[in-house]
């Protein structure tokens, strides 16, 4: 079946004449019915295993499902033999959960008022990555709305949400989800995204939307009840492999396609963040990725409107984010862990598991200037050589943090950072982000100093796998013989002690950390020489024995030069001659710089930097 990028051809569509038209793959029927409003309908026999039905027995509003009668050698018998009632595989709305009926959703029947927002450039990009569910009390995309003053005020440009395609119950990170088109309904199903996409755009906002492609969830997963989703060829830390590339994938692809294409054309999202796709096993000739932005750049072409696609990577691998004509996959960005853990080793984090890799402050250097910190050397953590050098990239394709939501929610106790470090280093991590020639992200109340901690949580109905959810998260941390227990993830008190809690806003040193966050990120966009993403305009020098670090940045006339001191205590650091230099931002301050207040100056081209603090020069040239 073709893909025809100015419409969705999967699932369950209303036409411009408002007649329901509904495309199905299940090879593994040999006869499919549409069950709605006490009627059933069979559907006609395509192709390649598709089923197609037109009908206008179905408004928009109306719940459904298909009843599917199974070929004798089916992979999955039921009870008796002969069929069974399953929801859609591209449902929008599953308003009642993964175990109930699909809703019927008209896509075109929301009224958008974005006409003149036409997306950001990717070098614009300030993100702030939330949880829906925790980000706020009530916990849904209405309630998102009433934080956009918010997030403008404190100078993001673009929110990231933790995935909401439809999982079981009402609490999960999102990663669980097993109807990848269905918008979770504990949030408020798919009209309350697109309000809320809607408003952001109105604040000048970009959405990201966080996408699952590498697996599904294991509850409400009836995938293989329809056909070859998943394939035995490869394994993952999940189970099967989706088939992207073994026999009858070409079906498989489309689905993940249309969702990409659904997401942009249908929600005016504005990028989508992929989760971890070097978990996606794919040997095509033409890698699913790559097929993927393809169609983005023609949707992009027909729409006039950017999209971009920012991927999870663990593998240092530059081919996925060059340009298509440079035999790349063309994938526009990409998540730095390694800049996060030298960061993070830099500021005292013990070397243990993958943090064993990095030695603190050198590779951060090394980061700030080559993104990867391994592109080709040898990994003793990995045992072998790893990485390739990124030298076609710009810092735009590069996001970096100092905390996200697996760094902190992945711990067994899902610590903050304000828990872990001094207020003072917090500073200094958040500086040393913002400062970087790479896109910053934020995670949802760090801005504040949250101390709330983000834990690992879920909400199942199934007995055994809550038992081995359970089991398995107190086998992965048995090695810390911490003496405290491991979170229940099934608990109700997990998940609402994980939420953000407003009132510290109110209260000291939040309100001051929130200031601090507002004066960097305005330091960020008024100076080009950190505005600017050009990784040539760059020069990191580490000092080891004082644990301290020299950044420099320019454009054009202008240059900066930061001294961050990761070190316990006051250092004493030279600075080049030939400049004057005007300090304009000092971490230690109360004000931070400005043109109010004189600030550090240094003598003899010397600078006296307290501990776990950073200083920002103008260089001025004598």
């Amino acid at each position: 079946m073709e893909i025809d990028i100015r419409k969705r051809k999967i699932g369950l569509n209303f036409n411009e004449a408002g007649v329901a038209e509904i495309y199905l793959w299940a090879p593994y029927a040999s006869k499919v019915d549409l069950i709605t409003n006490g009627l059933s309908l069979d559907l006609l026999e395509r192709d390649l295993g598709y089923w197609y039905l037109e009908t206008k027995a179905l408004k928009d509003g109306d719940e459904y499902r298909f009843k599917l009668y199974q070929l004798e050698d089916a992979v999955h018998q039921t009870s008796d033999g002969k069929h069974l009632y399953r929801a859609d595989p591209a449902s929008l709305w599953q308003k009642a959960g993964v175990a109930g009926n699909s809703t019927a959703v008209d896509l075109n029947a929301f009224m958008w008022t974005d006409q003149n927002w036409h997306g950001l450039p990717l070098e614009e990009f300030i993100i702030y990555e939330l949880h829906a569910g925790t980000f706020t009390d009530n916990g849904d995309f209405k309630a998102i709305e009433t934080k956009l003053q918010y997030l403008k005020d404190l100078g993001v440009t673009a929110i990231e949400l933790m995935p909401v395609a439809q999982f079981s119950g009402d609490r999960n990170w999102g990663y669980d989800g097993v109807f990848p088109f269905a918008t979770q309904n504990s949030y408020g199903g798919p009209e309350a995204l697109k309000h809320l996409i809607n408003a952001c755009h109105a604040e000048g906002l970009a959405v990201i939307l966080d996408v699952v492609y590498n697996h599904m969830g294991p509850e409400g997963n009836y995938f293989n009840d329809f056909g070859p989703y998943f394939t035995n060829k490869y394994q993952t830390p999940w189970g099967q492999a989706i088939n992207f590339d073994d026999a009858n994938c070409d079906p498989v692809r489309d689905y993940f396609i249309e969702n990409v294409l659904m997401w942009f054309r249908d929600f005016h999202v504005d990028a989508l963040r992929m989760d971890a796709v070097h978990a996606i096993k794919d040997f095509s000739a033409v890698p699913i990725l790559q097929e993927i932005k393809t169609y983005v750049s023609q949707l992009c072409d027909h729409t006039g409107r950017s999209h971009q696609l920012i991927v999870e990577l663990d593998l240092n691998d530059p081919k996925y984010i060059n340009e298509q004509h440079y035999g790349g996959y063309g994938m526009d960005a990409q998540w730095v862990d390694e800049f996060h853990h030298a960061l993070r080793v830099t500021a005292g984090q013990e070397q243990n598991g993958y943090y064993a890799d990095f030695n603190g402050i050198k590779q951060l250097a090394k980061s700030y200037e080559d993104a990867y910190v391994y592109d080709g050397q040898y990994s003793p953590h990995r045992e072998k050589k790893f990485g390739a050098k990124a030298v076609k990239n710009e810092g735009k394709q590069f996001v970096v943090f100092s905390q996200n939501h697996d760094q902190v929610g992945n711990r067994m106790l899902g610590e903050r950072t304000s828990e872990l470090v001094s207020f003072e280093m917090c500073k200094l991590l958040a500086a040393a982000v913002f400062c970087s020639p790479f896109l910053p992200l934020v995670f949802m109340g760090e801005e504040y100093g949250e101390t709330n901690r983000f834990q690992f949580f879920t909400s199942h109905s199934d007995k055994e796998l809550i038992k081995a959810v359970r089991e398995g998260r107190k086998a992965e941390f048995a090695a810390f013989h911490s003496g405290t227990e491991t979170p229940d993830p099934q608990s109700d008190e997990t998940f609402l002690t994980s939420k953000l809690d407003w009132n510290k806003l109110n209260e000291q040193p939040h309100s001051y950390m929130l200031r601090y966050y507002k004066a960097l990120i305005s330091l960020r966009k008024e100076h080009q020489s950190l505005f600017m993403l050009n990784r040539k305009n760059v020069k990191a020098t580490s000092l080891v024995d004082q644990n301290c670090l020299v950044l420099e940045r320019w454009h054009d006339e202008e240059r900066l030069i930061c001294l961050m001191n990761f070190s316990g205590q006051e250092q004493t650091l030279a600075l080049e001659n030939g400049y004057q230099y005007r300090n304009i931002f000092n971490s230690s301050s109360t004000t931070w710089g400005g043109s109010t207040e004189v600030g550090v100056v240094p003598v003899q081209n010397k600078v006296t930097i307290l501990s776990e603090s950073i200083l920002i020069f103008l260089c001025e040239n004598v």
